[in-house]
């Protein structure tokens, strides 16, 4: 995982995740490529911690909802900069896509052939759907974690919960029935959705996603400031008029 890295892991992970974030934007967060972010980018205020969620999970089971939420929690951890991906309601905004089309591969074309070891610029070529990479993978996870570790993902320390992530992503984790790293980058991948969505989609919650980057959310008109490598003045705001 990336708390191996030199510097801030957890700042060079979310600018990282900037490719989400359209490109218009980047200039304002004093990100901007050709310059050193640590060293252009604008302290910018701790987010407070959003209310804790009494959200029930819809698509997944106690058991897998306990496992996402772990991820995620380790995936983007809380830290000084703020709340992580927990806090701001990753696991929901994941629970509320597998209740989508998109979650069932209902607007995909799953006819095959199907090939387990395309190059990435092929894209998606599996022939399960990110509901069954979700099952399958959470099950494989556990199975693992209970067989060589005594206990299941979430009944693991932050420590072990690492090494284990780290294992599926560098594909030292073999699974029968999903290919490991298949179910982490789509888990990587949702996690970043979910920390910095609009809260209309369930994640982002207290905008504190957008409010670490600097990203102004849903206002109608910010280009003045694009070209500026200066702070944002106003607060980010969703679509539903929310404001940070």
């Amino acid at each position: 995982m990336s708390d191996q890295a030199p510097g801030h892991p957890r700042r060079d992970f979310l600018r990282k995740t900037l490719t989400l974030i359209p490109v218009v934007t980047v200039a304002s967060t004093g990100l901007a490529l050709g310059t050193s972010p640590l060293q252009a980018a604008p302290e910018r205020p701790v987010p407070a911690t959003p209310a804790p969620s009494d959200y029930h999970p819809t698509f997944f089971t106690a058991e897998e909802w306990a496992f996402v939420q772990a991820a995620v929690a380790r995936i983007i951890p809380a830290d000084e900069l703020g709340p992580g991906a927990l806090e701001a309601g990753a696991a929901e905004y994941i629970d509320r896509q597998m209740n989508t089309p998109y979650a069932s591969g209902a607007q995909w074309y799953m006819q095959g052939p199907f090939v387990t070891d395309a190059p990435a610029e092929m894209g998606y070529q599996l022939q399960l759907n990110p509901q069954q990479l979700y099952r399958l993978g959470i099950a494989a996870v556990d199975g693992w974690c209970q067989a060589n570790l005594k206990k299941n993902f979430a009944a693991q320390d932050s420590a072990t919960r690492d090494q284990v992530l780290r294992k599926i992503e560098a594909g030292e984790l073999h699974f029968e029935q999903v290919p490991a790293k298949a179910f982490f980058s789509l888990l990587v991948q949702n996690t970043r959705e979910g920390f910095f969505c609009d809260p209309i989609h369930g994640g982002n919650k207290g905008l504190v996603g957008w409010t670490q980057i600097g990203f102004p959310g849903a206002r109608a008109d910010f280009m003045d400031w694009v070209e500026r490598n200066e702070r944002y003045p106003l607060p980010a705001v969703s679509i539903r008029g929310e404001r940070a």
